[in-house]
């Protein structure tokens, strides 16, 4: 008997969710910057398709220009300029929340978007520096890191089963009609239970433990917007996912949209409360 899309989906989720936790808890920071790039590579390949290079050779070369922007990143980005790249970042994907929900309707793409090309090293490799860095900045960084990815997987899970169980209004129908405003509400809920968990399990100050609350709930909610940006760039070249790499998810791209915009924000805040340098 066939698996249904939930099945398929659970499963697909199973398979990686321990592959993840062992990647970041198992690997030295530079190994799992290593396997990090990798899988941003594969998410490259189809942002190419997004951006509307069909070739294979195009999206080759648009693969191998984020492999070469990454090691720079990783060499030229002095120290004391990872807080403004960070808060440059995190404000943009504020901004384009604001274009985003105001959209009336998409019109199909044609030919390269050259706006779409830029985006994609620029959102890719952010989420790399912010991750790679929140990884190796601290003994306590591969925890981080995994507390990092259990927040979005509790967004999304929370997200998806109560906009099934409550979710009536839409929150963006031209951009993605199965989200549902009870849907923000719960990611939302989840999220500022693993904040405070978060915030009292480093013992930090009162403060910092509402901030802690304050930043798990941003970055639960910037994560739906990045989410909204792929299914953007989807709908406008008819697609309904990026890939079919992973069964019930799609493709790389759709498993970690969430992550991409959540990353630079999330270290940014983790910075500003004095928990990782």
């Amino acid at each position: 008997m066939p698996l249904s899309s939930l099945q398929r989906r659970i499963l697909t989720a199973s398979l990686l969710a321990p592959v993840s936790i062992l990647a970041v808890l198992a690997l030295p920071a530079n190994a799992f910057a290593l396997v990090l790039s990798l899988v941003l590579l594969g998410a490259a390949w189809e942002w190419a398709t997004l951006a509307g290079l069909a070739a294979p050779a195009g999206r080759g070369a648009y693969v191998a220009l984020l492999g070469a922007v990454l090691p720079l990143l990783q060499v030229g980005m002095p120290p004391a300029a990872l807080v403004p790249w960070l808060t440059l970042i995190s404000l943009g994907w504020w901004l384009l929340a604001l274009y985003l929900f105001r959209l009336q309707g998409i019109s199909l793409a044609q030919g390269l978007s050259p706006t779409a090309m830029l985006a994609g090293p620029v959102v890719l490799g952010s989420a790399w520096l912010a991750i790679r860095h929140l990884h190796g900045a601290s003994p306590r960084g591969p925890l981080l890191v995994l507390f990092l990815f259990v927040l979005i997987w509790t967004a999304d899970i929370a997200a998806f089963f109560t906009g099934r169980r409550w979710g009536k209004t839409k929150l963006a129908p031209v951009l993605s009609p199965g989200k549902t405003r009870a849907g923000v509400y719960g990611a939302a809920t989840g999220a500022a239970v693993l904040g405070l968990a978060l915030g009292l399990s480093l013992d930090l100050s009162p403060p910092a433990v509402l901030g802690s609350l304050v930043l798990c709930l941003a970055t639960a909610l910037i994560s739906v917007v990045g989410d909204l940006f792929e299914s953007f760039l989807k709908r406008r070249r008819g697609l309904k996912d990026s890939g079919t790499l992973l069964p019930g998810h799609g493709g790389i791209l759709d498993r970690i949209d969430s992550l991409l915009a959540a990353a630079p924000l999330f270290v940014l805040g983790l910075i500003w409360l004095g928990v990782t340098p």
